[in-house]
């Protein structure tokens, strides 16, 4: 028998901000993780089971404020 969807709740978005998910093993997921956080401003990633990893980033001005 198939599993019927799960009801899906209305996403909001938020200018400059992009949701993540990555899916792969443990060492590529690391490297993705550290470019990611080495240039944006991150949530912490959020580890799932078969692989996925989630998290937020802020795409907007990581200038520091001068």
């Amino acid at each position: 028998m198939a599993r019927s969807a799960r009801p899906r709740q209305p996403r909001t978005f938020l200018p400059g901000i992009a949701d993540i998910r990555i899916m792969a093993d443990e060492a590529t997921t690391q490297a993705v993780l550290d470019v990611l956080q080495g240039a944006f401003h991150t949530t912490d990633a959020r580890p799932y089971e078969g692989g996925r990893t989630y998290l937020q980033l802020d795409a907007g001005n990581t200038a520091p404020d001068d």
